[in-house]
């Protein structure tokens, strides 16, 4: 009877002598523990890893799964957010443009750019508004940063606006500082021209320009941009380059002053 079961005994003894080695208080040689210890744990370490392995191709497709979802979670959030700050700029600048339309004392009109002529891509937008709004050629055309440009073509539905930095656009303006007045056009470089100065008027780096009352297209006070260049080569009259106040490549949205 003991030798059917002296297998069993025998293991059943080997495992509770290691327990008490391993996991007793006596003074046992950590040395000795340690070699047990792994003597022991390499078959547990054998037979685990395959379930181990096994585990992870399991959980592998359902982790893969999860990624993708929450991938295409995060894909939606971003457009969403990215949305929602076109959105704020947007009300960022209709605010302005609404505000300025509020405390002007013209009568106007807003409108949105839709288009460029491919023909003069700089110097020229297309807007939304014409004559069924009551557009007409030479109208001022405002932003709330200031001067854009003027009507030059209008159809019933759209029009174009010549922009304030074409060659062909000119303007009567005045320093804001100095009060003198010059004849503002635009320029192949993007920028505008101020000339017909007197030499001896103290224009200065960083003076702002403005419309004039001498002008009969745009009314009065309406900020053209700033002095960034002076040339002082002529020894009677001099000229100035001006930096637009609005940065004309990034229009959306104008105001046609109709009165």
């Amino acid at each position: 009877m003991f030798r059917k079961y002296q297998k069993v005994v025998i293991c059943i003894f080997l495992l509770v002598a290691t327990f008490l080695l391993v996991f007793s208080r006596s003074e046992a040689p950590s040395g000795l523990k340690s070699a047990v210890v792994q003597i022991f744990s390499l078959p547990i370490r054998i037979i685990s890893f395959p379930l181990k392995e096994f585990k992870k191709i399991l959980y592998y497709h359902r982790t893969f799964e999860e990624y993708l979802k929450l991938r295409r979670e995060v894909n939606t959030l971003k457009a969403r957010l990215i949305n929602m700050d076109e959105v704020m700029r947007e009300n960022t600048r209709l605010t302005k443009l609404l505000e300025l339309k509020r405390s002007a004392i013209f009568a106007s009109v807003g409108a949105n750019v839709i288009g460029r002529d491919p023909s003069n891509w700089n110097s020229m937008v297309i807007i939304d508004k014409g004559t069924k709004d009551k557009i007409a050629v030479g109208m001022p055309v405002v932003s709330a940063l200031g001067v854009v440009g003027k009507v030059a073509e209008v159809s019933p539905e759209m029009s174009k606006v010549i922009l304030l930095t074409d060659p062909s656009f000119s303007v009567v303006a005045v320093s804001e500082r100095s009060r003198e007045v010059g004849l503002v056009s635009g320029t192949l470089q993007g920028m505008c021209r101020m000339k017909y100065i007197d030499s001896k008027v103290p224009l200065e780096m960083g003076d702002e320009v403005m419309t004039s009352r001498l002008s009969s297209a745009f009314p009065e006070g309406l900020l053209i941009g700033e002095v960034i260049s002076i040339n002082t080569t002529n020894s009677e009259t001099l000229d100035c380059l001006i930096k637009p106040a609005v940065t004309l490549s990034q229009l959306e949205e104008v105001l046609v002053i109709r009165k």
